[in-house]
């Protein structure tokens, strides 16, 4: 008996919990409430703190098999807040502590809500006229429907909307710190050294040509402990005089400090003269991924996999756009807990960043690569490697009107991409020579060869008919799309000018001139176009040929020395770059190996400069806070943004 009126408790409780009017009145009630998001360190990780404890008093040594990471969630071990103040990074912590077994999480819904429920219950679910026993069944029903179903329904239901709005939060930080990593100025013109610091296996060395071309590559033991050291830093010093090469960039991973080191000595003694030597700090992540992928095998087929992580730290100073398309966004560490996010909301928001930047800043048809063209708006892998193809087979494009006669690329197609590829001259012409001497000598003919002769006579092709005229034009080398050309000619035949005198002084000046006498809606009038339209062609005939867009954003910081986290004094001033940012602040790199926090509240608006948020890669002067040397952390204040 008493089985089957526990069934019937279930049954009743089932059906309370499933009612409509009863759930939105949970809803209302703890709407109304202080409801709180509760963390405290798990009974798995306190019973392991107490038991290192005890075998450290009676003096065991213990083998640490696994870093202990769960210093990092201290500030959660006793932490409340109301989930309507929950920081979304906050949340994602709390959520990662939890995967990680490290805390115990909670939502403390109020006893006044349950007090309520229980009382619109009594009144809703009980007749008037019910005899005690008939009263306490149901009673019994509704309280266990709430502690059995719906207190867990309704701790769920918060938890999942608090982690959707910090995911969404991250996605957000994760792309705004993403664009302006691959908006990062290109140092052009420099030879570089890419060194992968290591321990064990040495650091891996790579020396770039300065448009990219591998020129020499090595391994150096620079750490102590190493065999024969004064060789060893003996083969860093040839690789730079042999190559000409006065820039080094050292990846942040494993031994960055004790490589940063070692060439910050190096330079202060002098030991590279004649050459004036001087060193950046490179963000090395997905560089390893990078390294074994088949898009790194096909490009670098005969190098081995670790120096190729050495060659894509070096690239990534020359021209961080073109070297960080070729990773995967998740695995490039400007985010914000970015790999608890689910994989393919993150994918579609970075790859549409990426897509973005990449056509922003435009690509050269003629030098781009497979990974850099499918990012290009209207163009996928399939299409960006037939365009290479036919690059690899006639030579150089010589204007943009050849994409036509690629395979796969329609009018539309052709529309999307036309405006954001450049054909520039230098490397239309350095490719054609390099094509020239490589070129077969000529078969002699055969039988075989009358055949092709007399297969000759027929129609001529697409590729035929756009080749037999190829000449370059100068407007290819702009931001102009191929649409606006024709306006674009009126509006040079207005100014008395040529395509040639593009970017050219002359060419400004005329403009100008032209448009202290009108407005742009105006002359937009006369040629019978938009204003966005014939802005764009104005910016375009402004703009000095190669210009990159690039350049009007914050440099990457080199350095010629270095200090330690233990030479840093409260209330010491210095100049450092944000490396990253959050919700709760920016990390800005202040050249001692560790990362120092300017909490948002240290970030005064009169000190801002009239910006809302720090953004990665501003140059700011900071003040040092507090130090804490134990667990790597630095708190700073803005003092002033450069």
């Amino acid at each position: 008996m008493a089985e089957v009126e526990t069934g019937v408790k279930h049954i009743i409780a089932d059906i309370i919990a499933k009612d409509k009017a009863t759930m939105d009145k949970v809803r209302d009630l703890c709407k109304n409430t202080w409801i709180k998001l509760e963390s405290t360190k798990s009974k798995k990780q306190s019973k392991k703190t107490e038991a290192t404890k005890a075998l450290k008093k009676e003096g065991v040594k213990i083998k640490v098999e696994k870093q202990d990471t769960s210093y990092k969630y201290e500030n959660y071990f006793d932490f409340s807040v109301g989930i309507k103040n929950a920081m979304p990074h906050q949340v994602l912590a709390i959520n990662r502590g939890e995967k990680q077994k490290v805390l115990s999480v909670k939502v403390n819904i109020p006893d006044w809500v349950k007090n309520n429920y229980i009382k619109y219950c009594e009144r809703k679910w009980i007749p008037l006229y019910s005899n005690d026993y008939f009263r306490k069944l149901i009673m019994d029903c509704v309280e266990d429907a709430y502690t059995r179903l719906i207190h867990p329904l309704m701790c769920r239901h918060f938890r999942s909307e608090l982690t959707k709005v910090a995911e969404k939060a991250s996605i957000e930080v994760f792309a705004t710190n993403l664009k302006r990593l691959l908006l990062t100025p290109p140092v052009r013109g420099k030879v570089v050294m890419g060194v992968d610091p290591g321990f064990r296996n040495g650091c891996k060395i790579a020396v770039t040509s300065a448009t990219g071309q591998i020129l020499a590559t090595d391994v150096a033991f620079l750490h102590t402990g190493q065999t024969n050291s004064d060789h060893e830093v003996n083969k860093v010093r040839n690789l730079l005089l042999n190559n000409s090469c006065e820039t080094v960039a050292i990846g942040n991973g494993t031994a960055c400090r004790e490589t940063e080191a070692v060439f910050s000595d190096l330079i202060q003694r002098r030991y590279f003269a004649p050459l004036n030597v001087m060193y950046c700090i490179v963000s090395e992540d997905g560089a390893s991924i990078y390294s074994v992928s088949d898009e790194a095998k096909k490009e670098m087929p005969d190098l081995d996999p670790n120096l190729r992580g050495a060659v894509s730290i070096a690239r990534r100073l020359q021209d961080p756009l073109v070297e960080l398309v070729k990773i995967e966004p998740k695995h490039i560490g400007v985010g914000m807990y970015q790999h608890d996010i689910p994989e393919s909301q993150l994918k579609t928001s970075l790859d549409g960043v990426t897509e973005d930047c990449v056509s922003f800043v435009g690509i050269d048809l003629n030098f781009c690569t497979v990974s850099l063209l499918r990012k290009v708006a209207g163009m996928n892998a399939t299409r960006a490697k037939n365009v290479i193809q036919y690059r690899e087979k006639n030579g150089s494009f010589k204007n943009r009107e050849q994409l036509k006669a690629v395979k796969g690329l329609g009018p539309k197609t052709y529309e999307q991409c036309a405006g954001f590829v450049r054909i520039m001259p230098i490397t239309c012409n350095s490719l054609d020579a390099c094509k020239q001497e490589t070129v077969p000598e000529e078969v002699p003919a055969t039988s075989t060869g009358k055949r092709k002769a007399a297969a000759g006579k027929t129609r001529k092709t697409k590729k035929q008919k756009l080749d037999e005229n190829v000449d370059p034009n100068p407007l290819d080398m702009t931001c102009i799309h191929p649409e606006s050309y024709g306006v674009t000619h009126q509006l040079l035949n207005r100014l008395k000018c040529s395509v040639a005198e593009i970017g050219h002084s002359d060419m400004i000046n005329t403009i100008k001139c032209t448009l202290s006498g009108c407005s742009v809606e105006w002359l937009a009038g006369e040629l019978g176009t938009g204003v966005p339209t014939l802005q764009l062609i104005l910016d375009g005939l402004q703009q000095p040929i190669g210009h990159d867009i690039r350049e009007e954003f914050e440099k990457p910081l080199f350095r010629r020395g270095m200090t330690s986290i233990n030479d840093l004094r409260l209330g010491t001033v210095l100049t450092g770059r944000v490396a990253n940012t959050t919700h709760f602040g920016a990390f800005v790199d202040i050249g001692v190996g560790r990362h120092g926090l300017i909490h948002t509240s240290n970030m005064k608006k009169e000190r801002m400069k009239g910006k809302k948020t720090l953004e990665l890669g501003d140059k700011v002067e900071v003040k040092v806070l507090s130090i804490e040397a134990a667990r790597g952390r630095i708190g700073l204040e803005l003092i002033a943004v450069n």
